[in-house]
């Protein structure tokens, strides 16, 4: 488990960010964005907070830019 994914209190939207989207977990790649809206109501979670982009894509934060 990878602790060092952000917290959902260091993400707001209007964020640049970067996500793996669900049908990338496999593969770990990536994609940079910006958040329209922020999924996940917990605190934090094991494999990143889930956001949705302002382009419509939805993924786990891996780090902000």
């Amino acid at each position: 488990m990878n602790s060092s994914f952000p917290i959902r209190n260091s993400l707001a939207p209007g964020m640049k960010v970067v996500i793996v989207e669900k049908q990338n977990q496999a593969t770990d790649e990536e994609s940079a964005g910006t958040i329209e809206r922020i999924l996940t109501h917990s605190p934090s979670h094991p494999h990143g907070i889930k956001v949705r982009l302002t382009d419509g894509r939805v993924g786990r934060v891996k780090r902000i830019v």
